[in-house]
């Protein structure tokens, strides 16, 4: 089956999913404020090099959210700091059978999406294993593609869920469809809890912190701070362990560069406030303790307002 889907946010993994998805025959628009993005990708094609090969699609761009028209599928795919504002600009984008599938790291996408949007036809995704990066203007690479996977806001396995997955699955995705999504949400946002913070203050690799004692000190105990947020929370995790699950995870992307070191590098502010920053939030709802990811929080922060002061803004 084919659909007509926007991917509202074209950064590394947006670029990746408009990418595949068009390649396997779907009319996909990509649309970003990242003009110069635009412009190349409208020029040139979209080319997404990595695991899944090497490409350059042929795919609608635009900057304005009017222009598409009615969609079958919006997937916002923006940082989580941008999904508010993406959700109350995509009306033009939607019909009443429309499908919304919110893809983030962090906590907290699908509430911001449901202030400007109704719930019943919002899905969430999480996508984990890719390590993507955007390597120029109209140029996407990622490392690996593990698993995407699926799940209605309010859960249980429908008929639409399964649909969706199929698409996703024919453009050469590893997709899974789950009862319950919240569990997937917080097992992956335990993983970006891990690195992604360690990653950016000690600016490495995931195998840079893997392979540092002081660097996996403050990582796991990252990790572990989030778990037992999860737990007490009631969330249902699928694994007892977190450390050994964490590990895991990061020694199959060890020279992934999280999202949140890359903007960094490129002297961006990040996604903190949504990974290590939101785990002292529910710890301080649930009662537990959240100082790693206090101090992890405060330092990334301090990063970027210095680098964001030295650049007058």
């Amino acid at each position: 089956m084919k659909m007509k889907i926007a991917v509202v946010g074209v950064g590394a993994m947006g670029s990746v999913y408009a990418g595949l998805l068009a390649s396997a025959g779907n009319e996909v628009w990509a649309i970003d404020t990242w003009r110069e993005h635009i412009d190349a990708i409208r020029a040139r094609g979209l080319r997404v090099e990595g695991a899944s090969g090497d490409r350059t699609v042929r795919l609608q761009a635009t900057t304005d959210t009017a222009e598409p028209g009615p969609c079958d599928l919006v997937i916002i795919a923006t940082k989580a700091a941008g999904v508010a504002s993406a959700a109350a600009s995509i009306g033009p984008l939607l019909r009443g059978d429309t499908l919304v599938l919110t893809i983030q790291n962090g906590l907290g996408a699908a509430e911001r999406i449901c202030r400007h949007l109704p719930p019943d036809n919002v899905l969430l995704g999480v996508a984990g294993g890719f390590g993507a990066s955007i390597r120029g203007l109209g140029h996407a690479h990622h490392n690996g593609m593990e698993l995407v996977r699926l799940g209605e806001l309010g859960g249980g396995i429908t008929e639409r869920l399964e649909r969706i997955g199929g698409v996703w699955r024919d453009a050469g995705f590893n997709v899974k469809c789950f009862e319950d999504i919240n569990q997937l949400v917080w097992e992956k946002f335990v993983c970006n809890v891990t690195f992604s913070g360690s990653c950016t203050v000690f600016e490495c690799t995931i195998a840079g912190v893997l392979e540092n004692a002081q660097a996996w000190q403050v990582a796991s105990n990252c990790a572990a701070e989030a778990h037992a947020a999860g737990v007490a929370k009631g969330v249902h995790f699928s694994f007892d362990d977190p450390i050994a699950h964490i590990r895991a995870f990061g020694e199959r992307i060890p020279n992934s560069r999280p999202s949140m070191l890359q903007d960094h590098l490129a002297k961006q502010p990040s996604e903190i406030d949504a990974i290590n920053g939101m785990v002292p939030v529910v710890a301080r709802e649930v009662g537990t303790a959240a100082p790693y990811n206090e101090v992890v929080t405060a330092i990334v922060k301090a990063r970027e307002a210095t680098f964001l002061r030295e650049q007058g803004r």
